[in-house]
């Protein structure tokens, strides 16, 4: 094999695919980049076996070939490449050479048989989304999910199609986030569970994309294509709860403030939280205070009032500090309402005016 391409774009096709490179001790190729020379064309692979991708780039080819080379090693070095733009890359004898204006390099190959093969999912009923969208709607609930794999479909995003909806889900049984997206066609599937940790490298992946995204689906598989990237990843299988049923049909007592003014008061507030970040929210709409209470024997305690506007029964309700702020990086108005339904029953956090985003979560014991 010998190339020539552009090292910029490079350095961002390596480093995407170094992040879905496994670490297995028991099969070292999956640690490696599969690199396919053909037709003035560079194919980079990687897989962790439970996620695979290929990255297409326009180089110029003069020897076809194919190599396996450490991911980390060449990501790593051809990041550090401040000053090139062009690079030549050729293999020898097991080995591939990197050569720049600067820079002479060798770096010992991996066997490129081992490698596995990434499956190519049929696209013919594939469903397009914008990628801003569908970023924006894991990004708006992965943090609820579980961490583990003890119960998969918790620790799983659901994506559904809902009456002109994608709806977006996650919850760890404490709490819950769900984001709707308009789309303009119906896909092709009713329902996906995708890995939470699989998730998250979809979001790194296709973070910066302004295009379309593909989506299509086999038997516990689904291909993402976005113009010279092409991603596979593990569906659960599986049953997602049934949150609607838990998600209360009344409230007993509100509260609307500007969130800016909830998350300053909550930075003070946790300064004095236990070990177990317990909050205690205070309402008393007769007397017209909303209190956030926060204590810890070994530091102090600390009693925060903020401004709002409340309405229903007093109502005094703990909850965990993180639970409770993770959800604010979703809300995108810049007041929210805070909606209770009694002692023992889930908070609804809300932004004001805008229902495409629901969080739920659910209070601690009292103490």
């Amino acid at each position: 094999m010998k190339i020539e391409c552009i090292k910029d774009q490079l350095e961002e096709a390596f480093s995407k695919a170094d992040k879905i490179a496994g670490k297995n001790i028991t099969l070292p190729v999956l640690s490696g980049l599969y690199l396919d020379a053909r037709q003035n064309s560079l194919s980079i692979k990687a897989t962790n076996l439970d996620l695979g991708i290929s990255i297409n780039l326009p180089v110029k080819v003069t020897e076809p070939g194919i190599v396996v080379v450490p991911a980390h090693i060449i990501s790593s070095f051809v990041s550090s490449l401040s000053k090139d733009k062009n690079i030549t890359l050729s293999t020898k004898n097991q080995v591939l050479e990197i050569k720049t204006l600067a820079t002479k390099t060798n770096i010992k190959t991996l066997p490129s048989e081992d490698f596995p093969i990434i499956p190519e999912i049929d696209d013919d009923k594939a469903f397009s989304i914008s990628t801003r969208d569908l970023v924006f709607g894991i990004k708006s609930v992965i943090y609820a999910a579980a961490i583990g794999n003890i119960k998969p479909e918790l620790s799983s995003i659901s994506i559904k199609y809902e009456g002109e909806f994608l709806v977006f889900a996650a919850t760890d049984s404490f709490r819950l986030a769900e984001k709707k997206i308009r789309v303009k066609k119906a896909p092709h599937f009713k329902q996906i569970l995708i890995p939470q940790k699989n998730a998250l490298e979809i979001v790194k992946i296709f973070d910066r994309g302004e295009e379309e995204i593909s989506i299509s689906i086999e038997e516990h598989q689904m291909a993402l294509r976005s113009q010279n990237i092409y991603l596979t990843s593990r569906i659960i299988e599986g049953t997602f709860p049934d949150y609607r049923q838990i998600i209360p049909k009344e409230t007993t007592s509100k509260a609307v403030l500007l969130k800016q003014d909830l998350i300053n008061s909550l930075k003070t507030s946790l300064i004095f939280s236990d070990a177990f970040n317990q909050l205690t929210l205070k309402l008393s709409p007769k007397a017209k205070s909303f209190e956030i209470e926060s204590k810890n024997s070994n530091v102090g305690e600390n009693i925060h009032t903020v401004e709002s506007v409340l309405e229903g029964e007093d109502i005094s309700i703990n909850v965990n500090h993180r639970y409770f702020t993770d959800c604010f990086q979703s809300i995108t108005t810049d007041s929210l309402s805070l909606n209770f339904s009694g002692q023992a029953k889930p908070i609804i956090v809300q932004g004001v005016g805008d229902s495409s985003f629901l969080y739920l979560v659910m209070p601690m014991n009292q103490s």
